[in-house]
């Protein structure tokens, strides 16, 4: 089986992140004397942000790199944006028939390594994971600019690229998976189970992180919906009596069930999918570690990101 350029992309971060999961759990049992190395302290504050951030003791030239955790809405401002437009580019391309931009084609011929062909056979797949990934992207960034209550806290400038290139790139590889896959017959006749188990399970997954970004802003605000504080608290409710970090969780499942609208047949979305289940799993054990360490009543029977499991 020949690789893509997007396969080895995806699979290569899913790495580092794993890596990254690794090298944090086998710092919790070094010596408290390393707390202070160099090499540590920039390592955490790269994989850090927000609450988890302020526990690191950082020297003040890491500081400079610091950028509000508030400014999260520009990621999905981004993605709805960019993936708002590659999803016209291929409602257009179906529908009338015309080509990509030929910026578009070039990227896409070496995300995939297969050229552009003369024609185009559609695939109801791809439309539907635009269209999801778009409307995700839309509900995200109507939480965090009505919903979420965000402190002072801050995350790395490295941190804040990576996530407007994220989705920038995300767009981008599910037409590699379009180019990768193959379509037959019209749309409607592509209808299939895995395209209703896929929306089902998004749905459900979406329901469940909103429900999660709720209660954590209910953390901060009266019955008036006012701002009270802007202290941590320890959440609870929904998904939050199973495990510290249920909206990390509903993540992958989103990321799962996109992969599933493609037939699970798609090996590049599985690589993103494997990079999520690596990337939140750091950022839910951060969460989880500072709940045990600052409340001793914290509850045992917690998981961090998956109920029962880890």
């Amino acid at each position: 089986m020949m690789f893509s350029s997007a396969d080895v992309f995806w699979f290569s971060l899913a790495l580092c992140f794993l890596a990254a999961f690794c090298a944090h759990k086998i710092s919790t049992h070094l010596p408290r004397k390393y707390e202070t190395c160099r090499l540590h302290v920039i390592f955490q504050d790269l994989i850090r942000y927000g609450k988890t951030k302020q526990t690191v003791k950082r020297h003040d030239w890491l500081r400079q790199f610091d950028v509000p955790k508030r400014w999260f809405w520009h990621f999905y401002a981004i993605s709805v944006g960019w993936n708002g437009l590659l999803l016209a580019l291929y409602l257009n391309l179906t529908f009338s028939h015309h080509s990509y931009p030929s910026w578009l084609r070039g990227v896409l011929d070496i995300g995939t390594g297969v050229p552009s062909a003369d024609s185009h056979v559609p695939q109801l797949s791809t439309l539907l994971v635009q269209l999801l990934l778009w409307v995700h992207s839309l509900r995200r960034l109507l939480e965090c600019l009505f919903v979420s209550v965000f402190s002072d806290g801050a995350m790395h400038l490295v941190q804040y690229v990576f996530g407007l290139g994220f989705y920038v790139v995300l767009g981008l590889t599910v037409l590699c998976s379009d180019r990768l896959g193959k379509g037959t017959g019209s749309l409607l006749s592509q209808l299939d189970l895995f395209h209703v188990a896929g929306i089902a399970l998004f749905i459900g997954a979406s329901l469940m992180q909103h429900q999660s970004m709720v209660l954590l802003a209910r953390l901060r605000t009266g019955k008036s919906g006012s701002v009270e504080t802007l202290a941590h608290r320890v959440p609870k409710g929904g998904w939050f009596e199973l495990v510290s970090c249920p909206h990390y969780f509903a993540e992958l499942l989103i990321y799962v069930s996109l992969s599933l609208v493609f037939g699970g047949l798609s090996l590049t979305w599985w690589l993103v999918v494997l990079y999520v289940l690596f990337n939140q799993a750091l950022a839910a054990q951060l969460c989880h570690d500072l709940y045990i360490s600052k409340y001793e009543s914290y509850p045992k029977h917690r998981k961090a990101f998956i109920p029962f499991v880890l």
